[in-house]
């Protein structure tokens, strides 16, 4: 099929060159692929928060010098441009959305004249991300005009409700844009699944409008429902959360667009062996310092990792699988990892002054890598000594919460996370509400089998059917209604895989990575291409 393509593209979302979650791995591994295709003709626009820090992943340029000059001299809009530091190196604009809000009353009550956004129930992070969005769309506005675009086919891709007020910006002031908008996940779906109702049993019976006064998301879903029905083109990365963008915004996508991943950032071969030997030193030297004695010589490394939602992601099923394993004949120690950033204040300082001056002392309460503030009132931490963990090295499992970003200068681990996640033997993400679910992804990509549900994307992806860890993703059924089933799944597959031979651990990596093969961008791509030319073509119209 001939799609038609765009000139340009500008995408815009508040985690280019800023790593927040997911979406950044999703952008900034499209990235390369799409300018490929498109060299020199992708603009990445992002939020510069950063005023006297270094920007993630940012590299300044000169390039179009004279319009940066021009914005600020004539505009007030206040940009850098440079690379993003990522494959691909694709421009990015990184734009100060500080100048707009002496005016965004006046710009809440144009929007809500021309579209209807309700503005008045905001709170929280509504105000900063509202002028961002509306700063973006300012950003294409200024380089379109300057450049004299007009009569190239450009499109503006909105990634949330974020950076929807940039998609109102463009249709109000430069229509000739084709715009594209993605939910990642619907705002009120999150807010159902992490406010404990049960999303899927009585999907049908929700309305989007009045959960969201329901759960005080008015505002956030006013903004993300009307982006959906006024943008050029719809899309959303699931299946799944295309039933919730249909019943929680009334609004089917277009174009469903999977999330896909680079293998550039995957070692090869014999670099492959080096980066695990290297992760599993510094893993095991960690839980040795942790734990205060040595592991045996080949334990099973078993992980978790992504943002803190406890139910949402499956940490609750997680922990309480894990604690079950261990009351198994197992016949192999292993060590649990979550990796799961919290409200912590930098690394433990016994543990790190321990490893610093390789010290034999005893650490007390050893169970996380990272001062935990608020201690009691963590979940991870509430459920560990709920189960009764004790990290005896009697135990089967060891369980090691680890509450930091894992960005390579933690003060512990000091290396990032896939520089970590080579190390793992197998990762378990069991997710309640996961649109798409990039962190088995990743693992499928570095060859670690995985186990995820048939309530994430991915998992529906890979197969429509539950199936064992023996083909290298193993997906377990979950629903609202059977927590107890799902715990004793995930048990199930991380019995069977630490009772497996190093052949049938071999086999399973391969079906893995075969699995991963499937899911590079240059095959998931089309569906990002047919979105534009839905794009085009509805503007042309």
């Amino acid at each position: 099929m001939s799609f038609l393509l765009p000139d340009y593209i500008f995408e815009t979302s508040w985690e280019v060159c800023n790593k927040v979650g997911g979406i950044y791995a999703v952008l900034s591994t499209r990235a390369r692929t799409l300018q490929s295709d498109f060299p020199d003709k992708l603009f990445f626009i992002g939020p510069d928060i950063w005023e006297d820090e270094e920007s993630q992943d940012f590299i300044s340029t000169n390039d179009f010098a004279e319009w940066v000059d021009y914005a600020k001299t004539n505009e007030n809009l206040l940009v850098k441009v440079g690379r993003w530091g990522v494959c691909g190196r694709p421009f990015a604009i990184l734009v100060d959305f500080r100048s707009f809000f002496h005016k965004k009353d006046e710009i809440y009550g144009n929007f809500w004249k021309w579209y209807g956004i309700e503005s008045l129930q905001a709170y929280g992070d509504y105000d900063e991300a509202s002028m961002f969005g509306y700063a973006a769309g300012a950003v294409v506005e200024s380089f379109y005009r300057f450049y004299h675009l007009k009569g190239q086919k450009v499109v503006a891709h909105f990634n949330e409700w974020m950076s929807a007020f940039g998609l109102f910006y463009l249709k109000h002031y430069l229509p000739e844009v084709a715009t594209l908008f993605t939910t990642h996940a619907t705002s009120i779906g999150r807010s159902i699944a992490g406010n404990d109702k049960p999303l899927y049993d009585y999907l049908q019976g929700y309305n989007g409008d009045q959960m969201a006064r329901e759960l005080n998301m008015i505002s956030k879903h006013s903004v993300e429902k009307t982006a959906a029905h006024v943008c050029d083109a719809f899309t959303t990365v699931s299946d799944i959360t295309n039933k919730e963008c249909i019943q929680l915004l009334e609004k089917a996508a277009d174009v469903v667009t999977p999330n896909g991943f680079e293998p550039d950032f995957v070692p090869q071969g014999k670099a492959l062996a080096a980066a695990r030997a290297k992760a599993r030193e510094c893993l095991t030297n960690v839980a040795e310092n942790l734990l205060s004695y040595k592991l045996s010589k080949n334990p099973l490394f078993v992980g978790i990792s992504g943002r803190y939602e406890f139910k949402n992601k499956g940490i609750d099923v997680f922990v309480d699988a894990l604690k079950k394993v261990n009351d198994l004949p197992i016949g192999r120690e292993i060590v649990a990892f979550v990796m799961v950033p919290a409200w912590s204040d930098g690394p433990r300082g016994d543990l790190a002054y321990k490893m610093k001056h390789q010290l034999d002392l005893q650490i007390a309460n050893p169970f996380y890598t990272h001062k935990l503030v608020e201690i009691a009132q963590d979940n991870v931490m509430r459920m560990i000594y709920g189960l009764n963990y004790t990290n005896q090295q009697s135990q089967t499992v060891k369980i090691i919460f680890v509450p930091s970003y894992l960005n390579g200068k933690d003060g512990i681990f000091n290396m990032s996370y896939y520089d970590l996640l080579v190390g793992l033997d197998l990762t378990i993400f069991p997710s309640y509400y996961e649109p798409w679910g990039y962190t088995p992804l990743e693992s499928a990509a570095f060859g670690i089998p995985t186990v995820t549900t048939d309530l994430s994307g991915f998992g529906q992806w890979v197969s429509p059917q539950p199936q064992n860890i023996d083909k290298g993703v193993g997906i377990v059924h979950r629903s609202d209604s059977n927590y107890a089933e799902v715990v004793a799944g995930v048990c199930d597959m991380v019995a069977t895989f630490a009772k497996s031979s190093d052949k049938e651990h071999k086999a399973m990596q391969k079906k893995v990575s075969a699995v991963a093969e499937k899911a590079l961008w240059r095959k998931f791509i089309k569906y990002y291409y047919q979105a534009y030319d839905i794009a085009l073509r509805k503007l042309k119209k």
